[in-house]
């Protein structure tokens, strides 16, 4: 461990982003309550007092790596799907953007996906994130189907929305575990079964239970 004057003499933004690389890690490892401080100071070569004095408690500093981590994934799913394209290759962009994410960042995508949603405070945070990203997937559907002159109640497209969030998770989620796994591949997968069952609903075609 290690307080080197080339540290100090970095940036501030920059040590925090190094403390923040360093917790990403040891939470995606051990788990919120399985982490210590001191764990967290050792991987980023740093005394455990400077970590307290930069990014807070425990507490504070699992937040600040959910935020760091919920907002680069929801800047690059914005940054890659532009309002003026057709409503396909939107959708085709954003995954891409996402599992993209979850390929360069697995420990990040493990620290919010795996270690945020069953722990309080933490939940409420992710919960906020995923609800904003319902709210893009929905309006990308809305202005697909006005496009070709058809309009859908909201309830049936955040509906339809939670679906395809739910299911790109839970595909995100298994590509965390295979390094292996090529993220453009698997968005194309996501994309075939998002994209069929998007482009029924933007010709009207809906599956009805048969009447007895």
């Amino acid at each position: 461990m290690s307080t080197a004057p080339a540290f100090k003499r970095l940036p501030r933004a920059v040590r925090e982003q190094q403390m923040l690389d360093a917790a990403v890690k040891v939470f995606s490892r051990r788990g919120f309550h399985a982490a210590s401080m001191d764990e967290i100071a050792e991987d980023a070569g740093i005394s455990k007092p400077m970590v307290y004095a930069y990014l807070g408690t425990k507490e504070e500093v699992f937040v600040a790596c959910l935020h760091r981590e919920g907002t680069r994934m929801m800047q690059a799913i914005a940054g890659a799907a532009a309002p003026d394209l057709p409503a396909d290759e939107r959708l085709w962009r954003g995954l891409r953007a996402f599992f993209g994410f979850v390929g360069a960042y697995r420990d990040g995508w493990a620290v919010l996906y795996r270690q945020a949603r069953g722990e309080q405070p933490f939940a409420g945070e992710l919960a906020t994130m995923r609800a904003r990203l319902v709210e893009v997937v929905a309006g990308m559907l809305d202005h697909a189907l006005r496009a070709e002159g058809r309009e859908v109640a909201g309830t049936d497209l955040e509906v339809v929305a939670y679906a395809l969030v739910g299911a790109t998770e839970s595909l995100a989620d298994w590509l965390a575990d295979h390094p292996e796994a090529d993220p453009e591949k698997t968005a194309t997968r996501m994309m075939n079964v998002a994209w069929l069952g998007a482009g029924q609903l933007l010709q009207g075609v809906t599956w009805r239970p048969a009447t007895d």
